[in-house]
């Protein structure tokens, strides 16, 4: 077989052609065919399988955690309804409108108990939250160094939340008529909550709306 074989070749006589020159021939269209299939056909398929592949795996890390969540949602229930019970407990110790009287009282009562002196005792505007209002009360008591941490315990012990903020403790001038050994001024604001009834939620959220949903 030489290369002047392959020159001047006619395809109406190529069945004359000798065996060796057919099956070079053969063999040139069979890899034409092959290089033709691999990138017409095989190489957008393997870019398919790619992808299927990558999905494949994308899901199979989506279907984990999504049997993690499934695994783990009694226990989320679970606490969800811990934190409901607590909020109710906490909620329960906020009076409402109609027991803030009786707890200020509660707060001047324990304050007398201990045998302070009261200089004041201003009770503030109520400052409206979401779903509480906070009632902030000045307070000024005369009275040993033990009755003051006293009155704060017996704060502490109320049935109704009540914190005691921006606490100043000062010794009586010595030439004042009160003045009695070991006597102590104290100035403090009393917070108290209380939560809102529908009503005023009810008209809080209407007066939002009002306001383009400003608080």
């Amino acid at each position: 077989m030489r290369l002047d074989d392959f020159k001047n070749i006619d395809i109406q006589t190529a069945g004359n052609l000798p065996a060796p020159v057919k099956a070079v021939l053969m063999g040139l269209l069979f890899g034409m065919m092959v290089a033709g299939g691999y990138f017409l056909i095989w190489t957008p398929s393997l870019e398919e399988l790619d992808t299927a592949k990558n999905q494949e795996a994308s899901l199979r890390i989506t279907l984990t955690d999504k049997r993690r969540m499934a695994l783990n949602l009694n226990a989320y229930k679970q606490q969800m309804k811990e934190i409901e019970k607590t909020f109710g407990t906490l909620l329960k110790q906020l009076p409402d409108k109609s027991q803030m009287d009786g707890l200020l009282t509660d707060i001047n009562q324990a304050g007398l108990a201990q045998g302070l002196v009261f200089e004041s005792f201003k009770p503030s505007d109520e400052v409206i939250s979401d779903f509480y209002a906070e009632k902030p009360i000045s307070i000024k008591v005369i009275g040993s160094y033990h009755q003051l941490g006293h009155f704060a315990e017996e704060i502490s012990k109320l049935s109704r939340i009540v914190t005691l903020n921006n606490v100043v403790i000062v010794p009586l001038p010595k030439d004042s008529k009160e003045t009695k050994e070991g006597q102590l001024a104290m100035e403090v604001i009393a917070k108290t909550y209380r939560y809102l009834d529908a009503g005023e939620i009810a008209s809080k959220k209407h007066m939002q709306s009002l306001n383009g949903g400003q608080k």
